[in-house]
């Protein structure tokens, strides 16, 4: 009788409370990663960890989800979307809870990759129960729209949150916030969103999952530990051997896979190459950017968390008002003009950093906090376009699953690679440590503007429909 009136309830729930609940676990999980950058420094001292420790608070967490994207998915579609997303859901709060008393840099970083095993069985599983809720074009494209900008409020509040609650209670608290906000998501979710399952789930791919996943943990931590160990120890080669080896094994071994992991034949098409190489490039400029700039304000201009917090909030509004306006402009204009604008932002922003100082005056950080978020609003509406755009309706989801996993990987690489060039030039001051940093991101806001030409041409069109017929004539596995 109980079953009978919950299955009722959940069939007759309005389907922008589902929205809402699902929001809920993306206001949380996004705020998380921002809340965590404003508190590094504290947790540096509290903690006496290395500024390699640091890196690893916020690279085990993205490393991990990165991995384990796809197969979250696969076992949504398989054994239940809502199923799944309260399992992460749960592993998410027992992880955060374990991080407010990690008693060493070592234990939060495990408590970490906890929070992430959590955190990817959230966003993508709530993404496939909105696209299962609304199946109307309109109502899913506004549904999608809600999802973005509650994205964007929670990278706004989570600065400000954090620094607060860093320095009134402590960085502990930062990870108390997850726990009402995940607990009433768990209870909304069992009494509210039905249960989905795909008619017919992927098959799960183990030795792709496997290879994936020590392609990623060989390059991350060879990146990190690479200054301290030294690039010429037998450690650090043989973890670039085994990437490279890795990397090797999966293109040999995914396209011969009936359902593989990872569908090579996507990559035949140049705007979908040109997503994944911008989404790499755009993250790693954030990731990098927020490292290090949490550091820079606090630890050289002696800012409070607070106030660390509040000077990113240009960073953060601009990214909410560009987000929007970019996705009007790729419905009207196509691709171009987003990555256009995003791709010089990104280049004026790094030249300026560039100049940094320990004296920088702060009207002129701001202006460039500002610049930079534009170049990052601006670009996720075109990543997610140009990644699905072209290609089979049946492999949309998993195209834009590839999309967001070269997201994560690009904010794994971005900490790895500041942390690791201001270790290697710290000896010149923090600050002119630094520049080597925004030499590099330079260089990824011109490649973005060269995919965003590429991407475009006729050729990259062309590449685009010959992709497209290889993934609906020939059959994962076989030779195309």
């Amino acid at each position: 009788m109980n079953t009978t009136i919950s299955d009722a309830r959940r069939a007759n729930a309005h389907p922008n409370l589902i929205l809402g609940i699902c929001c809920l676990s993306l206001l949380m999980v996004a705020m998380d990663a921002t809340i965590v950058n404003v508190a590094l420094p504290s947790i540096r001292r509290d903690l006496a960890a290395s500024v390699s420790g640091l890196q690893w608070v916020i690279d085990a967490y993205t490393m991990v989800v990165a991995s384990l994207l796809m197969l979250a998915g696969s076992m949504a579609d398989r054994f239940g979307r809502r199923r799944v997303f309260q399992l992460g859901m749960a592993l998410f709060l027992l992880g955060s809870l374990l991080c407010s008393v990690a008693p060493d840099i070592h234990g939060l970083v495990a408590f970490r990759i906890l929070q992430a095993l959590g955190a990817t069985m959230l966003n993508p599983v709530a993404m496939s129960i909105i696209a299962n809720t609304f199946t109307e074009p309109r109502a899913r494209a506004r549904a999608i729209g809600v999802w973005g900008a509650v994205a964007g409020v929670a990278m706004a509040l989570g600065p400000v949150i954090g620094g607060a609650l860093t320095e009134s209670i402590g960085w502990r608290s930062i990870f108390w916030v997850n726990l009402p906000i995940g607990a009433a998501a768990m209870l909304l979710a069992a009494r509210y969103i039905p249960e989905s399952r795909a008619p017919r789930a992927r098959r799960v791919d183990p030795l792709g999952q496997l290879l994936v996943l020590v392609i990623l943990a060989t390059v991350t931590y060879a990146v990190i530990e690479g200054p301290h160990d030294g690039w010429g120890s037998i450690t650090i080669i043989g973890l670039f051997a085994a990437a490279a080896l890795s990397l090797v094994a999966l293109l040999v071994y995914e396209p011969r896979r009936h359902e593989p992991l990872i569908e090579v034949r996507f990559f035949r098409s140049a705007p979908f190459s040109s997503a994944t190489l911008i989404a790499i490039c755009s993250f790693s400029a954030f990731s990098g950017f927020l490292f290090l700039n949490a550091l820079y304000l606090q630890e050289v201009r002696g800012l409070s968390a607070f106030h660390t917090g509040l000077c990113t909030l240009p960073l953060a509004l601009a990214t909410i008002l560009c987000s929007p306006l970019s996705g009007r402009l790729v419905g009207s204009y196509g691709t171009l003009p987003s990555l256009l604008a995003s791709g010089t932002a990104t280049v004026v922003s790094a030249l300026m950093m560039t100049q940094l100082t320990a004296t920088t005056p702060l009207p002129f950080l701001l202006l460039t906090y500002a610049i930079f978020g534009i170049g990052f609003g601006m670009v996720n509406a075109p990543i997610t376009h140009t990644a699905v755009s072209g290609m089979p309706k049946a492999q949309a989801g998993l195209a834009a699953a590839v999309a967001s996993t070269s997201r994560q990987i690009g904010a794994s690489l971005g900490v790895a690679l500041a942390g690791t060039i201001l270790a290697g030039h710290v000896r010149n001051g923090f600050a002119e440590a630094t520049h080597p940093f925004w030499w590099i991101i330079t260089g990824g806001g011109i490649t973005v503007l060269f995919l965003a030409w590429l991407s475009t041409t006729r050729w990259a069109r062309d590449t685009t429909r010959h992709a497209a017929h290889l993934l609906e004539e020939a059959p994962a596995g076989a030779p195309a």
